[in-house]
């Protein structure tokens, strides 16, 4: 490596440095970039966001108490920084992302696992998440409920390609969190814990559970699909 090549990657480092911190400094291309990332400043974004939700990140891989047999969604999985240890840990990985440049990445950084089955990247929303009905043992989701058009949608699907007795692990910061960091409300939807569980009650979720951990914003949540018989019986009792 020699000098001239290290001052030609400096120079050109330097460059787009200066085209991405001005954008960095804008409030709402910020904000759009977090709900639908896409191209040089989408990538860039994602990075950031891997460093700073890494306890955030590592807590949910926890929550999710992976087997070898699992087969495990992430909804809105970005840059991707839990994928890696998912595949690790569990038998099968999906992911489905609004951004269909973080698919493409996704794709092709996990290139060997989705050759040989074991992973499968698709671009969607949680509203319609593009699976089959019961083909998932876990779910996890940081950081997209903002986006959700509708918290009841969002989690009827969760519910619908979950298995029964299937989990669910949801993380986000909380409505009072956010209003003070004064995020565009056109592009964000702030939701409050209760919200959330609420709908994951409605549909069809039980033993919803909360946690916070000390010194943290952030609330996780998890859930567990009704298995087929409460299902049954809570049905004949509407």
């Amino acid at each position: 490596m020699t000098p001239r090549f290290v001052a030609r990657q400096l120079a050109h480092l330097t460059g787009l440095l200066g085209l991405v911190i001005p954008l960095l400094t804008n409030r709402r291309i910020v904000a759009r970039q977090l709900a639908h990332p896409t191209g040089l400043l989408g990538r860039v974004m994602a990075l950031l966001m891997n460093r700073r939700n890494a306890q955030m990140n590592a807590l949910a891989v926890r929550q999710l108490t992976l087997s070898g047999t699992d087969r495990v969604l992430e909804i809105g999985f970005g840059g991707g920084p839990i994928l890696q240890t998912l595949l690790a840990n569990a038998a099968f990985v999906a992911g489905v992302d609004r951004s269909p440049d973080m698919v493409a990445r996704a794709k092709a950084h996990h290139a060997r696992a989705v050759d040989e089955g074991r992973a499968e990247f698709r671009a969607g929303e949680v509203e319609a998440i593009p699976f089959e009905a019961e083909s998932f043992d876990k779910i996890c989701t940081l950081n997209t409920v903002y986006f959700w058009r509708s918290l009841d949608e969002g989690a009827g699907e969760i519910a619908r390609v979950l298995v029964p007795g299937g989990r669910a692990v949801i993380g986000f910061l909380p409505k009072m969190h956010m209003d003070r960091l004064g995020v565009p409300l056109d592009i964000f939807t702030p939701r409050t814990p209760d919200e959330v569980i609420a709908a994951l009650t409605r549909a069809g979720f039980r033993e919803v559970r909360a946690e916070q951990p000390s010194s943290w914003k952030v609330i996780m949540l998890m859930a567990a699909k009704a298995e087929a018989k409460e299902t049954g019986a809570a049905s004949r009792l509407v």
